[in-house]
């Protein structure tokens, strides 16, 4: 009996190109028919939020999934026909942590810390207030400056940074016990998926804390040198080196860039998945 997948994947950068490296041409037509098998669950793990996500599947023709894990963490929903339906246990376990004022609190950042610009009405969320790091700004002391106010504010919030795909500094404040991994931990221990066969593919910097678990996990080829150096080093810190797979190429003539890498990955952690591919 062929045991149960979890296949957890970002988008942008990994499973979605860029445009900053080449595609291999049948990378991601051989994923679709991988998680099209009945013993595989699909979840895109995201800093997108619903409608940008639907917009993603749609205009880069991805397989829909089971399941989303949306805005870097904070929202999951189940896919079924087309219907969204919200995980109301998840919200109610963030929403002990993060009250009313909390977003609007934190949305006063940028009146005290120079080089913080809030993002777009539409990408922030009932847990998750995100900013921009305007260009030229010094990256260490803004993020320093960020962490110190959190510690001075009663409202208790965790710091994500990252980078698009434009080198633009990208900051989410979130509730403690969200983001990406803990939401991860949530849907296996809800849905009954065992570490074992369930794997997770990222490229940025809002993945590192995945990427450096236990769980196993991919870093795709066209990751930057500094993601890929912090996610070596973070997993060598917590004893997970040999949960990180870091994709270099060659598997059935493709590179090792967004699709591509994740289908090595997967190989690599999941042996069986080589016959799926051929």
């Amino acid at each position: 009996m062929s045991r149960r997948i979890l296949i957890c994947t970002d988008l942008d950068g990994t499973l979605i190109p860029d445009g900053r490296a080449p595609e291999s041409p049948s990378a991601r037509e051989r994923f679709a028919r991988v998680v099209a098998r009945s013993e595989v669950t699909l979840a895109y793990v995201t800093g997108r939020h619903q409608a940008l996500v639907e917009e993603a599947i749609v205009g880069f023709s991805l397989p829909v999934p089971q399941i989303v894990i949306a805005d870097v963490g904070t929202t999951i929903y189940d896919i079924d026909q087309g219907s969204w339906r919200s995980w109301k246990s998840w919200e109610s376990k963030l929403a002990e942590q993060w009250d009313t004022g909390a977003a609007k609190e934190l949305m006063l950042l940028p009146e005290k810390i120079a080089g913080l610009r809030a993002q777009e009405a539409s990408k922030q969320a009932e847990f998750k207030v995100s900013f921009y790091l305007e260009c030229g700004t010094e990256t260490r002391k803004i993020l320093a400056n960020v962490r110190d106010r959190l510690a001075r504010l009663e409202t208790p919030a965790r710091s994500i940074f990252s980078r698009d795909s434009f080198g633009i500094g990208l900051l989410d404040l979130l509730p403690p016990a969200a983001g990406k991994l803990s939401a991860i931990e949530f849907l296996m221990e809800q849905r009954g998926f065992r570490p074992e066969g369930t794997v997770f593919s990222g490229d940025s910097g809002n993945d590192l804390e995945v990427l450096a678990s236990r769980l196993p996990s991919v870093l795709v080829a066209n990751a930057s040198a500094e993601v890929q150096a912090k996610a070596r080093e973070t997993a060598a810190a917590k004893g997970h080196s040999e949960a990180l797979y870091i994709a270099c190429g060659g598997l059935l003539g493709m590179n090792a860039n967004y699709a591509a890498g994740i289908l090595e990955g997967l190989v690599h952690f999941l042996p069986e998945t080589s016959e799926w591919l051929r």
